[in-house]
């Protein structure tokens, strides 16, 4: 016994002694990583999303303001009484839509009328709109539009002066019953909106410009010197499908053999992305690393010293446990730790006579995916659902990976008929949701069952029950929710 304690001690002290002259020795390393990662994490977490909220919130002012303009135009009542009184007196449509050049400061202004086909400038009118002319593609364009979309921006030579580029909100306008009659709206010129791009990176020192939905680079400032699509940016290439299916994203990436922070974030209205970039700089790194060096280097060694062991393990045992508990793919519950909350949830269940129900969910078509566009795709697909189920919940519902691509929630202290209101809700989530692959719109809906538990009821009947509602919704031509009675 002695001997086995000795042994340890001398362990202990060989260990330690490591530790210390391996600690003075990396000491110079240690801080320059420890530096580098805290200017990183405030450059991504912090200054650089606050930037790209201020940027957002001028663009909301300066750019914004021509779809308001636009909406306003398609609404009025004028214009829409006038079309539909066959286009009497042109020179009155005309006279308002110089009239809105001059208050709103547009380079252009224009409608045009789907009966007549005529392009009403506010200098005259100007053509009849072809289908068969390229120039015109954008009219059939806006005219096809679904239903819930009513209006698009986008960047083309000016019709009445085709030496300028314009930046067109073009609003479709409806007669007082529903009826397309026409499309609508006005203009900026590129120069103007570059010239507020170049404003945004003077005052805040970042380069800005907009991808479409698409990746393609729409507006960017002068000194813009990268590719016209995030797929052909070297370093962001392997970043564009996470940019175009989120809402926002911050990360870094190499270019030119420097660290570069990106801010992406969608501009619903403008139907854009904005994207700010800061590249990594040099002097704040070194102000930092004087820092730590003067703060963190006389107390690494001793933090080090008496947290390693307990941190360590601490550590690997949380990991362990996350691993033990959760789908590596998602994130959920795994199977193995559900039936541990399931027992619970049906044991108070029965003391405390509380309701429990269940969703049970699957990925509709979910193998023509995997077939169409590849498992990485489907693993996108999967984790999509995933992430859009849990921002649904209540904290102490519980979300499993049940299958492939089914899941099912346990929610404690819910009857069937609010269980089928947030199993409609995450329905819906998900039907409105889009995953765009390589210029491809991957629509995702889910079937679902559910199920109340049943005082006295076998676990595995409860499962039987929401399994079967399952399968109906199935049968029934699936994206839709059935309830287990």
């Amino acid at each position: 016994m002695g001997k086995a304690v000795w042994s340890d001690k001398k362990r202990f002290i060989w260990i330690l002694s490591v530790l210390l002259l391996t600690a003075f020795i990396f000491t110079s390393g240690i801080s320059y990583k420890v530096a580098h990662d805290s200017l990183s994490e405030q450059i991504s977490e912090n200054t650089l999303p606050l930037t790209s909220d201020n940027i957002y919130s001028e663009i909301q002012q300066d750019l914004l303001q021509p779809i308001f303009i636009s909406s306003l135009m398609a609404q009025d009542t004028f214009v829409r009484d006038w079309t539909i009184n066959d286009e009497e007196d042109p020179q009155q449509l005309i006279r308002y839509l110089k009239e809105i050049q001059n208050k709103y400061d547009t380079v252009t202004s224009f409608f045009v009328s789907e009966k007549s086909r005529k392009y009403y400038h506010s200098t005259g009118v100007l053509k009849k709109i072809e289908d068969t002319d390229p120039n015109d593609a954008w009219y059939f364009r806006v005219r096809s539009l679904p239903t819930s979309e009513s209006y698009e921006v986008n960047i083309d030579l000016d019709t009445a002066n085709r030496s300028r580029t314009v930046v067109y909100v073009n609003y479709k306008v409806h007669d007082f019953e529903g009826n397309f009659i026409g499309v609508t709206g006005v203009g900026l010129a590129v120069e103007r909106v570059q010239k507020l791009i170049k404003l945004y990176q003077k005052r805040y020192n970042r380069r800005v410009y907009f991808v479409d939905t698409e990746g393609h680079v729409t507006l960017h400032g002068e000194q813009y010197s990268g590719s016209q699509t995030l797929q052909s940016s070297p370093g962001l290439e392997k970043y564009a499908t996470r940019i175009l299916t989120s809402p926002s994203a911050s990360f870094s990436y190499v270019r030119d053999n420097k660290t570069v922070y990106l801010n992406s974030r969608m501009v619903s209205d403008f139907k854009w992305y904005l994207m700010v970039e800061q590249e990594e700089a040099e002097g704040e790194k070194k102000i930092l690393n004087t820092f730590w060096v003067n703060i963190v280097l006389g107390l690494l060694v001793i933090v080090v010293i008496l947290v390693i062991a307990n941190l360590t393990l601490g550590r690997y045992q949380r990991k362990l446990e996350v691993m033990a508990s959760t789908d590596k793919l998602t994130g959920a519950t795994n199977r193995q730790m559900f039936e541990e909350y399931f027992s619970q949830s049906l044991q108070n269940a029965e003391s405390s006579a509380v309701p429990v129900s269940v969703i049970l969910l699957d990925i509709d078509y979910f193998k023509s995916v995997n077939d169409n566009f590849g498992h990485s795709i489907g693993d996108l697909v999967i984790k999509t659902v995933a992430n859009i189920i849990r921002h649904q919940l209540r904290s102490e519902d519980i979300v499993c990976r049940w299958g492939g691509e089914e899941f099912l929630l346990l929610l404690p202290n819910i009857d069937l008929s609010h269980a089928a209101d947030m199993a409609e809700r995450i329905r819906e989530s998900i039907a409105e949701r889009k995953i765009s692959v390589n210029e491809h719109e991957i629509g995702i809906t889910v079937s679902s069952g559910v199920a109340q538990y049943k005082l006295g009821e076998p676990r595995a009947d409860l499962i039987n029950r929401v399994d079967v509602a399952l399968y109906q919704a199935k049968d029934r031509g699936r994206d839709q929710v059935v309830l287990s009675h």
